[in-house]
């Protein structure tokens, strides 16, 4: 496979998985009742960017170690897939 594939590949399993790693643990300003003028009582009251970008690589690079393995070593694809998906030929 070539290198930029897998890349782009990793890249789109990298924002994915971002969307469902950003509300785990948040806690709001409502909840912490601190709520900050001016802004909404459901936004974060500490936000941890730093922790939801490494678990992001380290759940996105399980899921990309995954799919590698079930497509370079058992030959599974977009093919394999019946009826789901359509074959481009």
């Amino acid at each position: 496979m070539p290198i930029l594939s897998a890349f782009a590949i990793y890249f789109v399993i990298w924002w994915i998985t971002l969307f469902a790693v950003l509300p785990i643990g948040m806690k709001t300003q409502a909840e912490a009742n601190e709520v900050v003028p001016g802004s909404v009582e459901s936004a974060p009251a500490r936000f941890r960017g730093g922790r939801v970008v490494l678990v992001t690589t380290l759940v996105s690079g399980l899921i990309f170690s995954g799919w590698y393995v079930a497509s370079t070593y058992f030959g599974i694809g977009l093919d394999s897939l019946p009826n789901v998906v359509p074959k481009f030929d």
